[in-house]
């Protein structure tokens, strides 16, 4: 069974940047897709970023131009860079994989916090 583990969240002050990574238990065939979702108190879990198997990025609108996704295929390995943090980028943040063999899995881990402070 293919687990991931995301580490890097913490306290920060407003402004402040933090990165999260997602390590992945194994090389697996057929990702089509890597992600990153948050989910805030009381909220809906979010999309905000994701990166294709070709490299093609996409973001939620309200962390473009401060975020960046990555991720090192050797080190089965996915990065999301956040810079200029806000107060409303608190949240737990989970990390996905979106994978295609004879049929459509995906997997999720159990999310790292984030806070900002103000």
């Amino acid at each position: 069974q293919v687990q991931l583990v995301e580490s890097g969240g913490g306290l920060v002050q407003a402004g402040g940047s933090l990165r999260l990574s997602c390590a992945i238990s194994e090389t697996i065939s057929g990702i089509r897709a890597m992600g990153w979702y948050r989910q805030g108190a009381g909220g809906q879990r979010e999309f905000v970023a994701a990166i294709a198997q070709n490299g093609n990025t996409a973001y939620t609108t309200s962390v473009k131009g401060r975020f960046t996704i990555s991720r090192d295929d050797a080190k089965n390995t996915l990065y999301l860079q956040m810079n200029s943090l806000k107060p409303e980028d608190t949240a737990v943040y989970y990390c996905k994989l979106e994978v295609v063999q004879t049929e459509y899995h995906d997997y999720w881990g159990h999310g790292t916090q984030v806070t900002v402070s103000s």
